[in-house]
């Protein structure tokens, strides 16, 4: 599955976020219908690429701070780490058994395509156009 749990869940505790005031996390759990434990990997790693701001302490919570209209769903898959790759031989990294017995792969040229396509239709979209559609 391309869009996982994870990415689901993140694009909801965005979605509570949408008013850029401070939310506690279990207004946002219980609005978005995300388990708690889960909510708070996210949000650390929303943090992390600068997508929330964290307010420790009694009156803290969570805040949006990115512009969404300049965010996509491919950064947002990019923050969660998750790869968007329709094989494992995309990865640069990948050790090839075909590639390495008999050189070039046909296979793989026609899946780098669909990749790049892949790549450019998740750059496409932000979060803005996903979150405050109608």
């Amino acid at each position: 599955m391309l869009i996982t749990r994870e990415t689901d869940y993140a694009l909801r505790i965005l979605r509570a976020l949408l008013d850029g005031q401070l939310h506690p996390i279990g207004e946002i759990t219980q609005s978005q219908l995300v388990p708690q434990a889960f909510a708070y990997k996210i949000l650390k790693k929303l943090a992390k690429a600068g997508l929330v701001e964290i307010l420790r302490g009694a009156s803290g919570g969570y805040r949006l701070t990115a512009d969404l209209d300049r965010t996509t769903l491919y950064d947002l898959m990019e923050a969660m780490e998750e790869g968007s790759e329709v094989s494992a031989c995309m990865d640069p990294q990948y050790p090839c058994p075909w590639r390495a017995a008999h050189g070039g792969c046909s296979i793989h040229c026609r899946l780098a395509e669909i990749q790049r396509k892949l790549d450019q239709e998740l750059r496409a979209h932000t979060l803005g156009q996903l979150l405050l559609a109608p």
